[in-house]
């Protein structure tokens, strides 16, 4: 496949990820630092809104699947980027300040139909790619594509709402005010790109299940067997993502003591993802996909087991754990969709294999959430400096969890793909 088409394919991740990293990063301490919510109040909102987007997900692939085979998929897509647009401009400004419940209704409501709209843009745009290359090869391409588009919409929210405020003299509100114009007006031209220069939908027919001669048909599993393999290693790796990625504000500013290199940590952090892309896709082609991602994943431990020695001061250090544990990224990001993608069955439509696949990883995004009233509840209090429990929460549970998905990955994921090739 052309460049230009996978560029094309791709694009869409761009803006997507403009709305992921402020969502996931940035509105707990958005909503406990500047709107005055309480801390554990802020975390049980999230907690909420992210199980209420983990459930929708197997849903919204199904649905995916349907609009796709009518011919309707690319109406609902420019529906659900406006929805999008929308809710995420209004998640910065809520109606009034405090911890009331108007404000907790609204942060609840614009957090469910930005995850809603989201979700249905990006389980469309997994499933597209998984159906176009024939191989593991050329599927490991158009997702390298895709996340790399990701991860340069990741820098851009890393790093222009910080420049917005600090070169205009805006305040933080104004600044995200432009941010969310300007990100609506990239998801448009992305979309439009996508629906009009990608490669189109390539749905595949079901093949007929009934044996020769057989006039009864035989039903097929659900979930094939080497899909039902990838959740626990998958999920495991997600909450450990998911983890450090809510809590990296924190311990940036009360660990390491350094808020002002927050976007710079961030951006070394993302790019860093960007540049390890073609390395993985080029040993996933050596070495296949999990055989790879299980030595990013040992890669990500021993970095994070560095981290949780760290404290005030340690600037530069924090920035090589960043780049390090960035380069591991890129392989969570590349590699378990191409998995997936390798595991379906032919004629089988992805969509709804996707939408179980992305409730697994909001399921640990919202699990996550529940770190705020735990460090609450164990006496950490943002601002007042990072103790031992933000330290075990942000770095020792997450190298605990990958561990778990490594040992996963290699007693029943491994050997099942070297037989396979």
């Amino acid at each position: 496949m052309k460049r230009h088409a996978l560029a094309a394919y791709g694009i869409l991740a761009l803006p997507l990820a403009m709305v992921a990293l402020p969502v996931y990063m940035q509105v707990p301490s958005w909503y406990v630092e500047r709107i005055g919510m309480a801390l554990p109040v802020t975390g049980y909102v999230l907690f909420g809104a992210r199980i209420l987007d983990t459930g929708q997900d197997p849903w919204l692939g199904r649905l995916v699947d349907r609009l796709a085979a009518r011919g309707r998929l690319g109406a609902a897509l420019w529906v659900a980027a406006t929805m999008l647009a929308g809710a995420f401009a209004g998640l910065w400004f809520p109606p009034q300040a405090g911890a009331g419940w108007p404000v907790v209704a609204w942060l609840a409501a614009m957090l469910a139909l930005t995850y809603g709209a989201h979700s249905f843009l990006n389980i469309a745009l997994l499933a597209w790619g998984a159906r176009l290359a024939p191989d593991s090869s050329g599927r490991t391409r158009a997702a390298a594509w895709r996340e790399s588009a990701g991860l340069a919409g990741v820098v851009i929210a890393s790093l222009l709402p910080a420049w917005l405020a600090r070169s205009s003299g805006w305040t933080p509100g104004t600044a995200m005010a432009v941010y969310a114009l300007g990100f609506a007006a990239l998801l448009a031209g992305a979309l439009a790109v996508l629906l009009l220069r990608a490669p189109a939908w390539p749905h595949v027919a079901p093949p007929d299940p009934r044996p020769p001669g057989q006039v009864v048909p035989q039903p097929r599993a659900r979930h094939p067997a080497a899909v039902r393999r990838l959740w626990l290693p998958y999920a495991a790796n997600a909450l450990a993502v998911a983890l450090a990625a809510t809590l990296a504000l924190f311990f940036i500013r009360d660990r390491i003591a350094r808020p002002e290199w927050t976007g710079a940590f961030l951006a070394a952090y993302f790019l860093a993802g960007a540049a390890g892309m073609p390395l993985w896709t080029r040993l996933a082609g050596r070495y296949g996909p999990a055989r790879t991602w299980a030595g990013a994943m040992v890669m990500a431990v021993c970095t994070f087991l560095w981290a949780a020695g760290l404290g005030p001061g340690d600037a530069v250090a924090y920035a090589v754990v960043c780049v390090l544990s960035g380069l591991a990224l890129g392989a969570d990001l590349v590699l378990p969709p191409v998995l997936l993608a390798n595991a379906l069955g032919p004629g089988r439509d992805p969509a709804a294999e996707y939408g179980i696949w992305t409730l697994l990883g909001k399921l640990a995004t919202a699990l996550s959430a529940l770190a705020l009233p735990l460090l609450a509840a164990l006496g950490y209090h943002p601002g007042a400096g990072g103790g031992r429990a933000l330290v075990l929460a942000y770095a020792v549970l997450p190298c605990l969890l990958k561990l778990a998905a490594l040992a996963l990955l290699v007693f029943h994921v491994i050997p099942k793909e070297e037989q396979a090739r």
